[in-house]
């Protein structure tokens, strides 16, 4: 019998956001190359503040583009359930964002830790407003030789597309990176567009959107890499 796996997506689902559609089918992609089946279940994060249980029954978890979510509280008490439990999570766009945030407030104690797209004026910016929107720009990603993300895609460098107008604030890129969530992948100014955590079965995550640039002829390394954590 075909395993199948049960992925859920966090988010508040958007039909006319091409990253989101985007996010389905590069999850099917890699399944079928895996020979395994997967369970898409979309995630809101209101719902989220006071019950997990659609995160702890799955097998995966992607949080998706798509922010600001209707609950930034939501979103960060699943990816906290991801990162405590081993649940392998991928983290895309808006979701690497979240990531951030959560490590901050939870891991590293910063608990005012904040996101400018939900209060630009918040004391504590983990992430901040980009100089210049990434949206719709296609830029190349340099790799920490021996990451996994650098595994994964048997390369140090990669293409990748982007639709985010906002990144992990400068001033805060080292702190995350020596405090446990490694910077592993930078764009030509040495600014983090990916970050995971070494010591997890899989938790990465990507300013960009890999999902866009996945084909069922090559389904993209990355959620290939977030379905073989889970078998």
């Amino acid at each position: 019998m075909t395993r199948i796996l049960d992925v859920a997506i966090v988010g508040d689902y958007d039909e006319r956001s091409l990253p989101q559609a985007a996010t389905g089918e590069a999850l099917r992609h890699a399944a079928d190359r895996l020979g395994v089946g997967v369970q898409v279940r979309w995630v809101a994060t209101e719902p989220l503040e006071s019950d997990l249980s659609e995160v702890k029954a799955a097998d995966v978890l992607w949080c998706a583009p798509g922010s600001p979510y209707r609950s930034l509280l939501g979103a960060l008490a699943a990816l906290r359930f991801g990162r405590e439990n081993g649940i392998p999570t991928l983290g895309t766009c808006g979701g690497c964002q979240h990531i951030v945030i959560e490590y901050a407030r939870n891991v590293l104690g910063f608990e005012d830790a904040h996101h400018a797209e939900y209060d630009p004026y918040a004391s504590t910016l983990f992430v901040s407003e980009l100089a210049c929107s990434l949206a719709g720009r296609t830029m190349p990603v340099a790799l920490t030789p021996g990451s996994r993300a650098a595994t994964l895609y048997g390369a140090l460098s990669a293409e990748e597309e982007y639709y985010c107008n906002f990144g992990i604030d400068p001033a805060h890129q080292r702190t995350l990176h020596d405090g446990g969530l490694r910077v592993t992948g930078v764009d030509g100014d040495g600014e983090a567009r990916v970050l995971e955590l070494p010591d997890h079965p899989f938790y990465l995550a990507t300013l960009y959107v890999p999902q866009t640039r996945s084909t069922p002829a090559a389904p993209h390394p990355l959620v290939t890499g977030l379905l073989s954590a889970a078998l």
